[in-house]
């Protein structure tokens, strides 16, 4: 779970949505009510409300100041910092709101930047210490956690870190642009905001701050009788570690909870949490199901628990390793296996749940990472922080959003849904999390588990009863990708996306991915009204006016820190605008972007050089701007200069490394050095593609099922945007040129992704979705031998129209693989104004963008169903858009055929 997702569900119960003092039950603190002192300037976002003095003198970067504070003490500590900061003229922001708080500071908020309540900015050293000094006076008292990325004034609730004032950026190690400061040498550099406090190497630490930092280091874990191994896992609430008991050599786990850190929904923090868990084990010793208790203590605040280390695998590991439905070569014999692993299973863990009722103990946070397997078979269940007794009836304040019990469920009711959920959860991993979307869907999800696998309905049906409880809900009638004819589904799927419509709004026209919420978001391709109005006319769908004047108003306007990027930013709104005959609109924002620092991007498509240069390619052929399509053509050059070699990028994507992929990676140069080659004819495009493949390649491994996919260490990734799938497609473009044995050999690995039946997600970027796509846009098509046909001449405008289009078209029926991944979005499908309607990234809410939601939906279906040829911007066939597929096969090979029996089950 990306936890940056919770608090944008607070607002609103289908949709990502800003809690803005104004949507929802959740009231922005006193403070924010107060009037905006006179010159001083005030500014808002969706959790932070900044104030400044409009006379400025504020630096950009320097020694800042958090405040941290219990939910308690918060308002206290707002309206001393207010009264201390505003006759001062020091700038501050603070957090709007105690749900706000709370969430940043819950179990799930990133651990180095929790506990911030207010940011205080002095203009030197001098006003830091003296405000350093008189806060921790006025704040005497106040009790909050402890802020990882800073260093503790004191024993009170002040922090301070160097680092930036003003929102800069620079590319991170990975790539991505990151928040920025200027080094000694004035280059921006990453600022580093991890989980321990640390000083730049060019700034010195005030000497005033050097016996707080001695204090700091002055707890450590010498001396106790345990020596750490290894990190098990992290949290905001502490640590869990694995362990040596040095006295008897014995393994262990160490369970750490900070202070008030960690809260839960009942605003427990972690230490309360940990010594119930201790409670607990307690009272459950003894039980084969349960871990031994073995000892407590406390450490610089901190408490410890000490329990028997378990020699299992997590039930959620087993599953991943098992699953048969996301490989390429899956049978029904897999199948039956994999059904009878299941139901060997989920009785045994029935077992272990009812000795903890046994004992008179609701276990309350049932899901797989918290049952470990032994080799025997034996399950464990782990993390005993939320359970309750069962005569209280109570439920627990934390909860897995997949397994998580309605508010109508108490006591052993609420293990009794979440094994249901179990149950339902191992054949459709992960999907119980959108119940909370659709009721009636557990209806679905079930029927779609005993059309796939070889499991007797009754045992599904036992799960389903559970989970509906006493007063089922009868499941609205929604057409069936796959299944239903092409016209209902887009017009059910239309219907949905403008019923969701808010043109009342500024910030965005159509709900989508929290990415949205950014400055510029609610209008871009990926997340915002471009997208969605792109789809809506590619899909053959009735024009959206009103949303055209609403972006058209908007982009000619945009926000401070709107990014200028394809997919990200105001090229793919000029793009769009530019396609719905809005063509001086879209020159005027072009121009707009050409005056920004364009050149410090990174070269990804998805917001870099890659995607503006081929904007301003294909933008120069539509509006006969000849100095886009030269600009276009120098992007193409600088990439070509700080791309490097085939060996100059890790063997792994993501993380601290560069990602990989269409949109992130090298496969997006490649595109662009392609496009650029059949403009110019210039055949070193041509070599400085293949090395830009070679690099996504060599961030790929091959399965066991032969498919070739993205890999980050500890996972694989077929996805459109940053896996195997989105480098197929470049590579399939590139074989029309020139013919490379390596390449076709790993086109066709790429292939096998689409195979898949199961994807946890159905969205365009990071799901099934993006499978449909890279079919429809030529990665269902045998790869090319050069020579057998011609496209456009390298050196030509290819133009724009579908007349010029080769004739090399294997027929518009859909393929076996097509067909199959049609039928696999009746696994996401819901309901929504009348319409159907599909769950973002996550799956907590609803999303009607291109990336993530159901405009991505749309759109793929569109490039297998519609009458008129759809193709990924920029992935249509070199010469034209009049033809689906662009290459015949390879040494013979046959063509899949493009027909198939529609009314086949999976």
């Amino acid at each position: 779970m990306d936890d940056q997702y919770e608090l944008y569900c607070l607002a609103d119960p289908l949709f990502y949505d800003t809690l803005d003092g104004r949507r929802g039950d959740h009231p922005d603190f006193a403070l924010a009510t107060r009037d905006v002192p006179q010159g001083w300037e005030h500014r808002v976002t969706d959790t932070w409300l900044h104030y400044a003095p409009v006379s400025g003198g504020t630096p950009a970067q320097g020694w800042k100041v958090h405040v941290s504070a219990c939910a308690a003490d918060a308002e206290r500590a707002l309206e001393t910092v207010w009264d201390y900061c505003v006759p001062r003229g020091i700038a501050f922001k603070f957090l709007r709101s105690l749900p706000v708080m709370t969430m940043l500071n819950s179990k799930a908020a990133p651990r180095g930047s929790s506990g911030k309540l207010v940011t205080l900015y002095p203009v030197d050293e001098a006003q830091l210490e003296l405000t350093l000094k008189e806060l921790d006076e006025l704040l005497r008292g106040v009790e909050g956690p402890y802020i990882l990325s800073d260093l503790r004034y004191g024993d009170g609730p002040l922090f301070v870190r160097y680092g930036g004032f003003a929102a800069r950026h620079c590319p991170g190690e990975n790539g991505d642009p990151v928040l920025a400061v200027e080094d000694g040498d004035g280059r921006l550099v990453p600022d580093v905001r991890g989980p321990a406090f640390s000083v730049p190497s060019w700034v010195t630490l005030p000497p005033f701050l050097e016996p707080h930092l001695a204090a700091r280091n002055a707890v450590t874990t010498e001396g106790l009788p345990y020596r750490i191994e290894s990190v098990m896992q992290f949290s905001n609430g502490g640590g869990v570690y694995l362990a040596q008991d040095v006295r008897t050599g014995t393994r262990v786990v160490l369970k750490e909870a900070r202070p008030h850190a960690g809260l839960d929904a009942a605003g427990r923090d972690a230490v309360a949490r940990l010594a119930h868990e201790r409670d607990m084990l307690a009272r459950l010793a003894g039980l084969d199901a349960v871990p031994a208790l073995i000892d407590y203590f406390t450490l610089g605040g901190h408490h410890f628990l000490v329990e028997e280390f378990v020699d299992g695998d997590p039930l959620q590991r087993q599953l991943v390793r098992r699953y048969p439905l996301t490989r390429a070569d899956c049978d029904e014999a897999a199948l039956a296996d994999y059904t009878a692993w299941v139901l060997d299973v989920l009785p045994k863990v029935r077992r272990a749940v009812e000795s903890l009722h046994g004992r008179g103990v609701v276990f309350g946070d049932l899901h797989p990472n918290n049952i470990l397997l032994t080799e025997g078979g034996r399950p464990v269940l782990i993390d005993y922080e939320v359970a309750t007794l069962t005569t209280d009836g109570g439920r627990a304040a934390l909860a897995h959003p997949a397994f998580g019990a309605p508010a109508d469920r108490r006591g052993t009711d609420v293990d009794a849904y979440a094994l249901g959920c179990l149950c339902l959860g191992l054949f459709a991993p992960q999907l119980t999390i959108m119940l909370p979307l659709d009721r009636a869907k557990v209806t679905r999800l079930a029927r779609l588990i005993t059309e796939t696998f070889p499991v007797p309905p009754e045992v599904v049906g036992e799960a389903v009863r559970v989970v509906t409880g006493p007063d089922p809900v009868r499941p609205a009638p929604l057409p069936r990708p796959g299944r239903d004819d092409w016209p209902r589904l887009r017009e059910a799927m239309v219907r949905a996306v403008l019923a969701s419509a808010t043109p009342g709004r500024d910030d965005r026209l159509f709900p989508g991915d929290v990415a949205q919420f950014e400055p510029g978001g609610g209008l871009c391709f990926a997340y915002g009204a471009a997208g969605v109005l792109y789809t809506l006319e590619r899909c053959g769908a009735e024009r959206l006016p009103e949303g055209e004047d609403w972006l058209r108003r908007r982009a000619l306007s945009p926000d401070a820190g709107t990014r200028i990027g394809f997919y990200d930013g105001l090229h793919g709104v000029a793009h769009v605008l530019d396609l719905l005959g809005h063509r001086q609109d879209a020159v005027d924002i072009v121009e707009v972007c050409l005056r920004e620092r364009w050149e410090t991007l990174g070269l990804g498509l998805f917001g870099g050089l890659a995607g503006i240069g081929l904007n301003l390619l294909h933008l120069g052929g539509t509006t006969g701007e000849r100095s886009f399509t030269e600009t276009g053509l120098r992007i193409a050059d600088i990439c070509s200069g700080r791309l490097g070699g085939p060996d100059d990028v890790p063997e792994t994507s993501g993380g601290t490394h560069p990602r990989a992929g269409l949109m992130y990676g090298s496969s997006g140069p490649a595109l662009l050095f392609l496009h650029a080659y059949e403009r110019t004819g210039d055949t070193g495009l041509l070599d400085r593609a293949a090395v830009a493949l070679r690099q996504d390649l060599r961030r790929c491994v091959t399965g066991e099922d032969g498919s070739l996919q993205v890999t980050q260490g500890w996972r694989t990734l077929p996805y459109l945007d940053e896996g195997s799938a989105g480098i197929g497609l470049v590579l399939a473009r590139y074989l029309l040129h020139r013919d490379d044995d390596r390449f076709r050999e790993a086109l066709d690995g790429c292939r096998l992704v689409t195979r898949g039946r199961y994807f946890v997600q159905s969205g365009l970027f990071t799901g099934r979705s993006g499978m449909i796509a890279a079919l429809g846009s030529g990665l269902g098509t045998p790869s090319h031998t050069p020579g057998t046909e011609s496209h456009t001449a390298p050196g030509t405008d290819p133009g724009t129209d579908p007349g010029t289009a080769p004739d090399a078209a294997l027929g518009t029926d859909l393929g076996t693989d097509s067909a199959e991944q049609l039928r696999g979005l009746d696994w996401h499908a819901l309901p929504y104004g009348g319409g159907l309607a599909f769950p973002g990234d996550q799956l907590l809410r609803l999303s009607m963008d291109f990336a993530t939601g159901t405009a991505g939906v749309l759109f793929a279906m569109s490039t297998v169903l519609h009458d008129r040829p759809v193709f990924l911007p920029f992935l249509e066939p070199p010469g034209g858009t009049g033809s689906r597929a662009t290459a015949r096969p390879v040494h013979g090979s046959a063509a899949r055929s493009r027909t198939c029996d529609s009314s086949k089950e999976v």
